[in-house]
C-alpha cells in the first residue's frame, strides 16, 4: 500500500493484509461511548457524513457509570431525547449523603439546583447507548459499525486520513476529514497517536458489586464510612450497586481472602445488609476498577482529535465522567461542525475545542482528588473514627459539590 501507515510495523503483517473496502466519510469517530455516540449524533442532525467504529459487538457490558446528571439531562431535552430517556426502566438520585460511625452529612443536595431535572438519573449505559445509537440511525448520513477493531492510524505527510479497522471477515480502512478518539480509559487511538498523559495517583481501587434493595431502605446515594472502611451504595429501585473502595494495590490481597471475608468486611460498614449477603456468592459477581486519574496535555494531531476518557481519565468520584465526555462531544460539535461542512478542518479548530474544555476538565480532577485525600485517603489508612472535614458541615460550601457534580464548571449547550 502506498499509504503510511503508523503503528504495529510489522512487515510480515504488512505483507499478508488485504484491505478488502476503503470507504470515505466527513468524520470517522472511534469508540460507541457516551462521548462517541453523542457526538455522532450530534453531527448527523447537521447533515455531516459519519461513521462509528465500536469494538465490541454490542453495548452491553457491565458496572459502566449509569450515572446521567442534569447537565447531561438538558443536552438530552435540547436534542429531543429527554422524555424517551425517562420513559426507560431509571431510579434517580436527589442527595448524595455521608454517614459515620456518629453522623450523618448531606455531601451534595441536587434537589435545590435551578433545573428541570434536580437529581441524578441512574440508568442502565447500555440503554442509554442504545437510544442514542437509534436516534442517529434515523439519519442516512449516520453509520454505526459494531465490531469494529481499530488497529491503525493512516497517516500521510503529517496528517492523519482515517484508520484501518479489523472486523467482519478482514481488513477495513475508512478515510475521512477529521478522526476522533473516543474510545475511552484504555484508548488504543491514544497509544496509536503516541500521547503520553500527565497521570496523578489516586489512593483507592473499587470493588463493585451488587445485592438486592428493600423498598423500606433508605433512598439516594449513601456513602457508609467505619474504621478504615468505605462502602459506597448507588440506589438503583429494586438494587443497590455497591462500590467498597480499598486502598490502590490491595485487590490481590482481599481476592485472597476469599468471597466470605470480602461479605464479613462489608457487614462491619453495613451491617443492615447482612441479611442479603448470601446474594454474593462468588468472584463472578464482582468487577475491579484500578481507580485512574491522569489528561493529556494535548488532545490533537493535524486530523485527529482525542474526547472523553481518551484525552482524560476521571476518579469514579462524583461518577462525573460520562457527563464530561457527554460535554466534550456537544463542544466538538459545535466547533467543528462548519469546518467539516466546509471540508476543512484546521489544527486550530482542533485546539479550539481542547481550549474550551481543559480548565473544566483540570478543576473537576482537582475537586476529585481533594475529595480523595481529605475523605478517602484519610478513612484507609487510619483505624480511626473519621471526623469529616468542616466544609462538609457549611451549607454555603456544600452547594459547590452539588453544582459542580450537577453541571461542571459552567454549562455546556448545543450551538444553534
Amino acid at each position: 500500500m502506498a499509504n503510511d501507515i503508523t503503528s504495529f510495523q510489522d512487515e510480515e503483517l504488512t505483507q499478508t493484509r488485504t484491505v478488502l473496502d476503503v470507504q470515505q466519510t466527513h468524520c470517522c469517530i472511534v469508540g460507541g461511548g457516551p462521548a462517541g455516540a453523542v457526538l455522532a449524533l450530534l453531527l448527523a442532525r447537521q447533515g455531516i457524513a459519519v461513521m462509528l467504529l465500536e469494538a465490541h459487538k454490542d453495548f452491553d457490558r457491565d458496572f459502566r457509570g449509569d450515572t446521567v446528571h442534569p447537565s447531561t439531562m438538558e443536552i438530552m431535552e435540547e436534542i429531543g431525547l429527554a422524555d424517551r430517556l425517562l420513559q426507560l426502566p431509571h431510579s434517580k438520585i436527589h442527595t448524595l449523603s455521608i454517614q459515620t460511625e456518629k453522623d450523618s452529612i448531606t455531601f451534595a443536595d441536587l434537589s435545590h439546583l435551578k433545573t428541570k431535572y434536580p437529581y441524578i438519573m441512574m440508568l442502565p449505559q447500555v440503554n442509554f447507548l442504545e437510544a442514542i445509537a437509534e436516534e442517529a440511525k434515523s439519519y442516512p448520513n449516520f453509520q454505526l459499525v459494531m465490531g469494529a477493531n481499530v488497529q491503525e492510524l493512516i497517516e500521510e505527510d503529517g496528517l492523519i486520513k482515517g484508520v484501518l479497522y479489523r472486523g467482519h471477515g478482514g481488513w477495513h480502512e475508512v478515510r475521512a476529514h477529521i478522526t476522533i478518539g473516543a474510545d475511552g480509559r484504555h484508548s488504543r487511538m491514544r497509544q496509536l497517536a503516541g500521547f503520553e498523559p500527565i497521570e496523578t495517583s489516586p489512593p483507592m481501587d473499587v470493588i463493585w458489586f451488587r445485592l438486592p434493595r428493600k423498598p423500606e431502605d433508605n433512598k439516594g446515594g449513601l456513602g457508609r464510612i467505619g474504621k478504615g472502611h468505605i462502602v459506597v451504595m448507588l440506589d438503583r429501585s429494586d438494587q443497590w450497586q455497591m462500590a467498597y473502595v480499598i486502598p490502590k494495590g490491595g485487590y490481590q490481597t482481599i481476592r485472597a481472602a476469599g468471597i466470605e471475608a470480602l461479605r464479613q468486611e462489608i457487614v462491619k460498614v453495613v451491617p443492615e445488609l447482612s441479611d442479603r449477603l448470601e446474594h454474593l456468592k462468588d468472584w463472578s459477581q464482582v468487577a475491579f476498577l484500578a481507580v485512574e486519574s491522569s489528561r493529556l496535555p494535548r488532545w490533537y494531531r493535524p486530523g485527529l482529535l482525542l474526547i472523553g476518557d481518551a484525552a482524560h481519565v476521571m476518579s469514579p468520584v462524583g461518577g462525573v465522567g460520562i457527563n464530561y465526555a457527554i460535554q466534550d462531544a456537544v463542544v466538538a460539535a459545535n466547533v467543528l461542525s462548519e469546518p467539516l461542512k466546509a471540508g476543512n478542518v484546521q489544527v486550530s479548530d482542533l485546539a479550539a475545542v481542547q481550549r474550551r474544555r481543559e480548565l473544566p476538565i483540570r478543576i473537576i480532577q482537582a475537586f476529585q482528588s481533594l475529595i480523595q485525600q481529605q475523605i478517602f485517603a484519610r478513612v484507609l489508612n487510619s483505624e480511626e473514627s473519621f471526623k469529616p472535614p468542616a466544609f462538609l458541615r457549611l451549607p454555603i460550601l456544600r452547594d459547590i459539590p452539588a453544582r459542580l457534580i450537577a453541571f461542571g464548571v459552567w454549562p455546556v449547550h448545543l450551538k444553534t
